[in-house]
């Protein structure tokens, strides 16, 4: 069975989401650039490989890259997801898996890139929020979307109230997504991601 690496930060929750999913592929490994991160004792539980590659160890962004993806590497994965991992790739990194790099965004994007995603959203009034699993490029949040999720923002919603709800979306979206790559259903043109069907050759 093909294989999946998974890097994340903290929580987990999207990581966990995956590994209880029924997915078209094994998770080789989660990999953390924070030692500390709780996602590495709820990948331990499901006996799942972990390790640790600490960003402040390393002596510059160039170096961290290149020790992570040596450290991928050594899984031999199809396919590399971001699930919650709060670090930023430099571009010799993503055009290495480019393609094969996804990431779960807290948004509709191109609506609000970048940190705080529902505080934005609340502030700005939008009546829809939701989020986006996309493939990752060298602009930050602006890789070709594959998946996206819509949830309503309700008057008396907090951050909170509001993240809590994107979430469940995450978590649903998310395991879908690598499924259709690893199912091999994702076509890029440009910008555009096209979902083909089952049985095509594409």
């Amino acid at each position: 069975m093909k294989s999946i690496v998974i890097l994340i930060s903290g929580r987990g929750s999207n990581m966990q989401a995956l590994l209880e999913s029924k997915l078209s592929a094994r998770v080789s490994a989660v990999i953390s650039n924070n030692p500390h991160a709780a996602g590495l004792k709820i990948a331990k539980k499901y006996n799942i490989e972990t390790c640790v590659v600490d960003h402040r160890m390393c002596t510059d962004r160039v170096a961290f890259d290149l020790l992570l993806a040596n450290k991928i590497d050594s899984y031999q994965p199809c396919l590399v997801v971001l699930a919650g991992f709060m670090r930023v790739l430099g571009d010799s990194f993503i055009n290495k898996y480019i393609g094969k790099l996804i990431n779960v965004h807290p948004s509709l994007l191109p609506a609000f890139p970048g940190l705080e995603t529902h505080k934005k959203a609340l502030e700005r009034g939008v009546k829809l929020h939701g989020c986006t699993v996309h493939f990752v490029t060298r602009e930050v949040d602006h890789g070709p979307i594959i998946l996206q999720a819509v949830v309503p923002v309700l008057p008396g919603d907090t951050i909170k109230i509001l993240a809590e709800r994107v979430l469940l979306q995450e978590h649903r979206i998310l395991p879908e997504a690598v499924n259709l790559f690893m199912d091999g259903r994702l076509k890029i043109s440009g910008n555009i991601v096209e979902i083909c069907q089952k049985d095509s050759d594409n």
